[in-house]
């Protein structure tokens, strides 16, 4: 007796395809006898790449039109990064496993300088993240900062051309592509904090969609997701928007779990930064404590006028 297929809906770039074939043979080689088969979609995030992700709606765009697909049967589950994936999913959705974490850090990658410290005065970097022009303009407020949008090879074409000095990354996805060896230095978290779930390949699905629930959890990594709750329920707490440059990143030391926050202005004058530690089955309280101390501090001022100049903007 055949066994209808678990259809993976994923976007169409290089990294989400390989990230989505990537769970395909570990459904594969975890249940023999199931189906699976990808369903690739363009979604709204990769087709407008003239404009800031903040601009045009946030990462979410990334991650509707597959939570569509899944609503109108055309897909059971869906792959994501989870520094895509907004902090709260609709009704009806969760992510129901998580693969091992890759490497967190982001990648500053150059052509002329070995280290981000041997970057002139005035040099021209390029990144799309708010979160790392914040942490950026805050270290080095001389840089100029441009906008960097597209798939992994445009941005590296961008810094061949040689119009930019150095571009920002994410670590993991060079590794995951096999091409680790443009990474010039990996930037440490006191310097650029990690986007919340970078590393993180996580697996969507309906929640009442048994059978791939099911499926998935012989691909669950608990650690990497005992970490990405803290990270999540941090950033859920503050409810930034996309305007927002927030980072948390959480670790785990035995049954100790530590969270990392970060929150800024975009012209990096404001920063906060604060960590918090305790026992790792207390990770959303982690969290959500860590975030509720930082806000205490001030940062709540800080995103809440973020929020009124967003509205304004628009």
């Amino acid at each position: 007796m055949s066994h209808p297929p678990i259809r993976i809906a994923t976007r169409r770039s290089k990294l989400a395809m390989w990230q989505a074939e990537h769970v395909m043979a570990l459904l594969r080689s975890a249940h023999p006898d199931l189906p699976v088969e990808l369903v690739p979609m363009s979604t709204q995030g990769d087709r407008v790449l003239d404009r800031a992700l903040a601009d045009v709606g946030g990462k979410g765009l990334f991650v509707k039109e597959l939570e569509v697909a899944m609503q109108e049967g055309r897909a059971d589950i869906a792959v994501h990064s989870m520094k895509d994936v907004p902090s709260e999913l609709p009704t009806g959705f969760a992510i129901v496993a998580v693969l091992p974490r890759a490497n967190p850090l982001d990648a500053f990658i150059s052509r002329k300088y070995a280290r981000f410290v041997d970057l002139p005065q005035g040099a021209r970097v390029g990144t799309s993240s708010p979160r790392r022009q914040a942490q950026l303009r805050h270290a080095r407020p001389d840089l100029r900062l441009e906008l960097l949008r597209g798939n992994v090879d445009t941005r590296l074409r961008r810094l061949d051309e040689g119009g930019l000095d150095a571009i920002l990354l994410a670590c993991a996805g060079l590794e995951r592509l096999g091409i680790a060896h443009h990474v010039t230095e990996a930037l440490d978290v006191d310097l650029s904090l990690p986007a919340v779930g970078q590393g993180v390949i996580g697996i969507e699905a309906r929640t009442g969609d048994t059978r791939s629930r099911d499926a998935l959890q012989a691909l669950h990594h608990a650690e990497s997701f005992t970490r990405l709750l803290a990270e999540r329920a941090f950033a859920a707490t503050l409810g930034g928007s996309c305007h927002s440059p927030i980072a948390a990143h959480a670790t785990l030391d035995d049954a100790t779990l530590t969270v990392r926050g970060f929150i800024g202005a975009p012209d990096g004058g404001e920063t906060y930064r604060d960590q918090l530690s305790g026992p790792a089955d207390r990770a959303e309280t982690l969290g959500r404590e860590l975030a509720r101390r930082m806000q205490h501090a001030g940062a709540g001022r800080l995103l809440e006028r973020l929020r009124r100049e967003a509205a304004v903007a628009t």
